[in-house]
């Protein structure tokens, strides 16, 4: 007997020792989390022992208990390295498609050749559906997809609406509208440019150029006139020009015919008019609606392009105050492709694209599961688990929600052991071995001893 409970104190110092030797060794591995080996005494008995002389038969290893506690954070600067702080895990498959998931706490993920968010082992991380405004559809590990970072953005989307916000000076010299010529700086008082985008994605210039027109301004009301051209040809408004009333006298009443907005070479611009607070009342004509920028029509676009394109131009509220030409807001509702330019991780872990067309889009949110139990699961190498009975099912969420720890992008989670208390373990393990080699040892020489007796 006493040969076995020194082979099982031996069995247990070399488990000790081996746990403690697989946590040195993976001190620098992200994710890992420490193995502690639990031991218990063996004790036989029956109903006819007697429990005060009995002696024990040894020890056994229980259990080598993984510790779930957190890891320190290390900063990167890969957008796609993440960590977890606090409670949850992240969800990999084998396989796009597969439910063949695993789950671990090394965040240290890149973009395959098919633009996946992938592990070093190839596993793909498993997110959940988000719609346009980033907010997940479905928040169950069954909808999980594995996640995909487009590297271009949509099909073009042809702009129809360009919004312009400014102040006009009241103090600029009036100019004759008829004499414009947007080659000659002195024929208008102000221009801003917009790049808008036909059907095809190709970029285009507008400019819209403001004149204060002679006489156009009297008692109670001040006009603008404005002039509209794509690439520096000019583009005039679908149907008539826009009118202004004017006072030829300078006595403050309207005492001449209506003027058009529009050139001695019949380029037809627009009225904007205001009152005498310098607030916008309105345009003329009231919709300002471009010609068609193709060949029937203003012959501003490329071949190919659709050229049935139009483009209105909305007012959103300019002034007319004694301060400098100044442009509040200049919009357009067009796209060119983009092309990718940076991955942005929050901390809810929604997974955001940005491109170079300006568009950012929301592609999935990050998904993350706890267990009831988490020494409760089955270790698979390469820093992963996956689930058992002893674990429970894995419940599904969100970061930064509930008991869901927050993710934390451009960082990864250090292994959690700490080196100097596993060196401190690893000398204890050595005498403990010595120890029961030790007595080992002495039975050794007991039996000899009594193998000796004539």
């Amino acid at each position: 007997m006493s040969f076995n409970i020194a082979l099982s104190g031996i069995a247990a110092a070399q488990k000790d020792l081996n746990t403690t030797a697989n946590n040195i060794a993976n001190v620098n591995t992200i994710g890992f989390k420490e193995s502690r080996a639990e031991f218990a005494d063996v004790y036989a008995n029956s109903i006819f022992s007697n429990s005060k002389t009995a002696v024990g038969g040894g020890v056994a290893t229980t259990q080598v208990a993984q510790q779930f506690h957190q890891g320190s954070l290390q900063l990167t600067s890969n957008s796609l390295d993440m960590a977890i702080s606090g409670g949850g895990f992240f969800v990999t498959s084998s396989g796009i498609g597969t439910r063949d998931q695993s789950f671990t706490r090394a965040g240290a993920f890149k973009v395959d050749s098919n633009n996946y968010m992938v592990d070093s082992a190839g596993n793909f991380l498993q997110g959940f559906p988000v719609d346009k405004d980033g907010n997940s559809t479905s928040v169950s590990l069954t909808t999980t997809q594995a996640i995909k970072v487009p590297d271009t953005a949509g099909s073009p989307i042809m702009s129809s609406k360009v919004g312009l916000q400014m102040n006009l000076n009241v103090g600029e010299s009036p100019l004759d509208p008829a004499a414009f010529d947007p080659d000659d700086a002195d024929t208008f008082n102000n221009s801003t440019s917009v790049t808008i985008y036909d059907s095809l994605g190709e970029s285009h210039i507008m400019t819209s150029y403001f004149i204060k027109p002679e006489n156009g301004s009297y008692t109670g009301e001040s006009n603008w006139v404005a002039f509209y051209a794509i690439d520096g040809k000019p583009v005039s408004l679908d149907g008539a020009a826009g009118q202004y009333s004017v006072d030829t006298t300078g006595d403050g009443l309207v005492d001449g015919a209506p003027r058009d907005a529009q050139t001695a070479g019949g380029w037809r611009g627009s009225v904007i008019k205001f009152n005498d607070s310098g607030t916008y009342t309105g345009s003329n004509p009231t919709v300002l609606k471009t010609l068609p920028l193709g060949v029937t029509g203003a012959n501003v676009l490329g071949p190919g392009a659709d050229g049935s394109q139009t483009v209105t131009i909305d007012f959103n509220n300019p002034t007319q105050y004694a301060s400098p030409f100044e442009v509040t807001e200049l919009t357009q509702d067009g796209t060119t492709v983009g092309r990718l330019t940076n991955v942005g991780i929050g901390a809810d872990g929604l997974v955001t694209a940005s491109y170079s067309n300006g568009s950012t889009v929301p592609l999935s949110r990050v998904a993350l599961v706890r267990f009831a139990n988490e020494q409760g699961l089955t270790q698979v190498g390469n820093t992963a688990w996956k689930a058992s009975l002893d674990s429970g099912p894995a419940l599904a969420g969100e970061a930064n929600s509930g008991t869901f720890g927050s993710i934390r992008s451009s960082s990864l989670e250090q292994s959690n052991v700490d080196l100097t208390t596993e060196l401190v373990d690893l000398i204890s393990a050595q005498r403990n071995f010595q120890a029961n080699s030790r007595t080992l040892e002495v039975n050794n020489t007991l039996n000899q001893t009594i193998l000796q007796i004539r």
